[in-house]
């Protein structure tokens, strides 16, 4: 620690500067050695320095999140073709990218729900966000085209049944989850590869992509952009979301 003391003091101004390079070969290596010696013995320092470096990175990136949901609002919360489900005049909306391969998403999707069902006061919107290969494609592309053809009941029901699903969605189970739900399988199957189930799932990427959203599920809770799951959960997410509302 002298030594640092030593170096620090034959480079500083009256001002106490200190610029590294003012100092000749030699105390530059002296200034290194010194270093060296300090954090080797202090080493709880690195640890501290890096706690620091790391909260300022997660409050950065919080602070740009903010903006991101902020710049997107209209199509996070107001998309025109999403399901939204919960009350519709609930004071916090809760929007959830999901992928139906996506086992977390599987995991957690009926803590969703019945979060919802139980608060009361929560509106839920569901964005289809396949990026788990085409079987992730395949079955956003039937929710969609179910959503189009039967309407917010019909969504929901072939929702809950494609994260149920253990096997492949092959038209075949597809069928018989359209069935189930009181839709036409062969209407279904024929709708999913329209134009107008392409351009949700194409608005939906872009809307990902503008928010640098590389996983799922990720969440918008209030004003809140979470990826992954929140390790406060949900419930506390929520209740955050409502005290910042004041």
């Amino acid at each position: 620690m002298k030594r640092l003391i030593a170096a620090l003091l034959l480079t500083a101004t009256p001002a106490m500067a200190f610029d590294i390079s003012a100092m000749s070969d030699a105390e530059k290596a002296a200034f290194g050695d010194a270093v060296r010696e300090y954090l080797m013995a202090n080493p709880e320092v690195l640890v501290e320095s890096i706690n620091v470096l790391e909260e300022r990175r997660v409050a950065s990136e919080a602070e740009n999140d903010v903006a991101l949901v902020a710049s997107n609002h209209e199509a996070i919360f107001q998309d025109g073709h999403s399901w939204v489900g919960g009350n519709p005049d609930g004071d916090v909306t809760v929007v959830e990218f999901i992928d139906y391969r996506c086992g977390y998403c599987r995991k957690f999707n009926d803590q969703v729900h019945d979060l919802v069902e139980s608060d009361g006061n929560i509106r839920l919107i569901l964005k289809e966000f396949p990026i788990l290969g085409q079987d992730s494609e395949t079955s956003a592309r039937f929710a969609v085209a179910a959503k189009q053809l039967g309407g917010d009941q019909a969504y929901v029901k072939a929702h809950d049944e494609l994260m149920a699903l253990r096997g492949a969605p092959s038209p075949e189970a597809l069928k018989s989850i359209a069935a189930a739900i009181g839709l036409d399988g062969d209407e279904v199957l024929n709708t999913m590869n329209t134009e107008s189930v392409s351009a949700v799932l194409r608005e939906n990427r872009q809307l990902a992509e503008r928010m640098a959203i590389m996983g799922t599920p990720t969440f918008v809770i209030g004003d809140t952009l979470l990826r992954g799951m929140p390790a406060a959960g949900l419930e506390a997410s929520v209740a955050a979301a409502r005290e910042a509302k004041g």
